[in-house]
């Protein structure tokens, strides 16, 4: 909560950079590419996410005279890089894949063409909001694929790593198919549907559980009925025996299993309501649970009608992070290489097309943006002189519609949890290829591990 520059949010050596840069008087277009090396082990595809607060923050980028006072102050930068700070704003070109596109390793989520110094400074906070919202909407992605339809709602609030984390994560979630979000900020902010039963302590506060339900639907009568306090069947029970009570007027609309073993209990809570005449009262999951814990449930006929995901999707905690990299691929009109051990870069300014057969992908090629290839361009100018195109006027309902379109197209095994057998195929352009092994020969003396 902490009041700083947002032009700040950056690392030290980006500035030092920037001096450097101004000091040797380089300012023509590099282009930045924004990638990632290699998928984490149990994905098949990522889900690409963030661009709406990247382009946002670009479009507002600037240096306030706070920011500018707390530079000088560390006795490290020339006056005369200062006062030039007091001009700066982002005025390059921006390209990327639309939110909501599944990508695959080493194609650009987006490159930057801008004067060096601008495309340099803004690596830190194009990795971070691009990092966090991409690692976790892919998650969630294979959590609403294990739910087989089932709604899916986002508990993850409380564990998820900060505030910012904590409302990007719900954005992130619902473009990726998570029905609604317990986080009430992210609903204001995003318009995500906002979903909620009641807590232990509401329970554990009254004397009597039956009393506790029967004062909570009183307020909310359409509630769902957290039933695992003490006893998870005795609370179905006394659930049954509140809606026999209130006959007509009982709209209680579900139960909550929160512990145990949540099949066997779905399995019996079903028979104890469907024989009490609740057969519209629904069973509602949560505690603990992942993407491998749903599949199983869901594969083994749990009647189960939706899920509560917390921390284990809040913070992806079997694939916390990913291998990307925001690198200079172009400078000055020439193509840039990297050739460190296990971090060699594909140079230039790219393209991705997806070639689909009988509306399937069946691979992607990585080419130069200048290629004319079979199949259909995934990167689009989201940004022109430093201001949004209309392609980058990002709206959440239509990623998350996006999400669902994507998704159906690609390869069934893709979808699967398990690792696909064989990957995804993506191909480099034959003139994307040429131009790496040209650098390559060229820089061959040079390498260095890094």
């Amino acid at each position: 909560m902490s009041a700083f520059s947002p032009a700040l949010f950056t690392d030290l050596y980006e500035l030092t950079m920037l001096e450097a840069y101004a000091a040797d008087g380089m300012a023509e277009v590099g282009t930045f590419s924004l990638f990632v090396r290699r998928l984490p082990e149990r994905r098949n595809f990522l889900i690409a996410c963030g661009l709406e607060e990247v382009l946002t923050f670009l479009e507002t980028l600037r240096f306030d005279e706070p920011g500018v006072t707390y530079l000088r102050s560390l006795g490290r930068f020339s006056e005369t890089f200062l006062r030039s700070l007091a001009s700066f704003s982002f005025t390059g070109d921006v390209y990327a894949v639309p939110e909501g596109t599944p990508v695959f390793p080493d194609e650009p989520l987006l490159e930057i063409d801008a004067p060096i110094a601008e495309g340099q400074l803004v690596e830190t906070f194009v990795m971070n909001q691009i990092h966090l919202q991409t690692v976790l909407a892919s998650k969630a992605a294979r959590v609403v694929e294990a739910a087989h339809g089932r709604q899916v709602v986002d508990f993850g609030l409380r564990r998820t790593h900060g505030i910012d984390a904590g409302l990007k994560s719900a954005r992130a979630f619902h473009l990726a198919g998570v029905d609604a979000t317990s986080n009430v900020a992210a609903g204001q902010a995003y318009g995500i549907p906002l979903a909620g039963t009641m807590a232990h302590s509401y329970i554990q506060a009254h004397d009597d559980e039956l009393e506790a339900f029967r004062a909570f639907t009183r307020v909310y009568p359409e509630t769902i009925v957290l039933v695992d306090t003490y006893d998870t069947l005795d609370g179905v029970r006394k659930v049954i025996a509140l809606c026999h009570a209130l006959g007509p007027d009982c709209r209680v609309r579900g139960v909550r299993l929160d512990s145990g073993d949540l099949g066997d209990l779905a399995r019996e809570t079903r028979r104890l309501l469907d024989a009490a005449g609740l057969r519209g009262v629904t069973i509602f999951a949560s505690g603990g649970l992942d993407e491998n814990e749903i599949a199983r449930l869901v594969a083994g006929g749990a009647p189960i009608d939706g899920f509560g995901v917390g921390t284990d999707m809040a913070v992806s905690r079997d694939a916390p992070s990913l291998d990307i990299a925001y690198k200079l691929v172009e400078y000055a009109g020439r193509p840039r290489v990297k050739l460190s051990t296990g971090k060699v870069l594909l140079p230039g300014r790219k393209q991705v097309w997806r070639v689909e057969r009988d509306g399937s992908a069946d691979h992607d090629v990585l080419g130069r943006r200048d290629d004319r290839l079979e199949g259909r361009t995934l990167l689009q100018q989201v940004m022109a002189g430093g201001r949004r195109t209309e392609a980058g006027r990002v709206d959440l309902p239509s990623a998350r519609a996006r999400v669902r379109d994507e998704l159906s197209r690609l390869p069934r095994r893709l979808r699967a949890l398990e690792p696909a057998a064989p990957p995804y195929d993506v191909r480099v352009s034959p003139a994307l290829g040429r131009e790496r092994a040209r650098l390559q020969s060229a820089h061959a003396g040079d390498q260095v591990s890094s």
